[in-house]
C-alpha cells in the first residue's frame, strides 16, 4: 500500500516551492538561503510559501505529515486478526515507497540532512513520530499482556532500526539497487524476532521452563537444590 500523495495531485504552486529550495540549498547552502530567496525563484509571495509550509525546515521534508496520516489510518483498519508485527511491518513500508517513489530528491534530501544539523534534529522528530505511531498500536493489541507496554515500546525501537538502517543504506548508494527488498530482509528479521508464538500468545505470557525433582523426605535441603540447579544446567 502505497502514501495517497503523488507528485501529479500536488498543487503545481507547492511543487514550484519545493524546487526552489532544492535549487537554492544546493547552489548556496541550506543556511545562506531565506524564505525570501525561495519565493523569489519560484515566482510567488511569502504567504503562498507558509501556506504550504509553516517553516524553512518543513520544505525539506514535505510528504510525512501524509505518510504519518496513511500509516494512522492504515493500522487503525487493522483486524484483530492481523499480526500485529506484520501489521507495523507494513505501516512502515509506507514510509519506504515515500521515499521511493523519488529517488533523486530523497538522496538530496539525506545529503542535506547530513550537512545540517538542525536539519538532522528535525529528521530525528520525524522518526520520533512514526515509532509513537507503531508504539501507539502495538500497545493497543499487546493491553492484556503483563509486558505489553515494554513490548510494544522495544519492538515499534526495533521496527524503525530495521527500516531506517536499510534505507540509509540505500540512500548512501545514491538510490542504487531495489530499496523495498533491502527494507523487506530488515523487517523479516525484527517480524520473526518479536512476533510472539501463538500457543503463548493465547495465554497472554510467556513460556518458562518446569524442572520436577522427585527426592526422599530425608533428603537434605542443600542436595535438593544441587539436583535442581544440576538440571537446570543441563536443560
Amino acid at each position: 500500500m502505497g502514501t495517497t500523495s503523488t507528485n501529479s495531485a500536488k498543487p503545481a504552486m507547492r511543487d514550484s516551492l519545493i524546487a526552489a529550495a532544492f535549487q537554492l540549498f544546493l547552489e548556496r547552502g541550506y543556511e545562506q538561503t531565506t524564505v525570501d530567496d525561495i519565493v523569489t525563484l519560484a515566482g510567488v509571495g511569502r504567504r503562498s510559501f507558509f501556506r504550504y509550509f509553516p517553516s524553512k525546515e518543513d520544505v525539506v521534508f514535505p510528504d510525512h505529515e501524509q505518510c504519518l496520516d496513511d500509516m494512522t489510518r492504515f493500522l487503525a483498519a487493522s483486524a484483530d486478526s492481523d499480526d500485529p508485527m506484520a501489521r507495523v511491518c507494513d505501516a512502515a513500508r509506507l514510509v519506504l515507497r515515500m521515499y521511493a517513489e523519488n529517488p533523486t530528491f530523497s538522496v538530496q534530501r539525506y545529503r542535506l540532512t547530513r550537512e545540517v544539523t538542525g536539519l538532522r534534529t528535525y529528521e530525528l522528530s520525524v522518526v520520533w513520530r512514526y515509532e509513537k505511531t507503531l508504539g501507539d498500536y502495538l500497545r493497543t493489541r499487546w493491553a492484556d499482556r503483563r509486558d505489553g507496554t515494554l513490548r510494544a515500546n522495544v519492538a515499534a525501537a526495533a521496527v524503525v532500526a530495521a527500516h531506517n538502517h536499510a534505507l540509509r543504506h540505500w540512500l548512501r548508494s545514491g538510490g542504487e539497487g531495489d530499496a523495498l527488498a533491502e527494507v523487506d530482509r530488515a523487517l523479516e528479521f525484527v517480524r520473526a524476532t518479536w512476533s510472539p508464538d501463538p500457543a503463548t500468545e493465547a495465554a497472554g505470557e510467556p513460556s518458562e521452563d518446569v524442572v520436577v525433582v522427585i527426592t526422599k523426605r530425608s533428603t537434605p535441603m542443600w542436595r535438593v537444590v544441587r539436583e535442581v540447579e544440576s538440571s537446570l544446567g543441563e536443560s
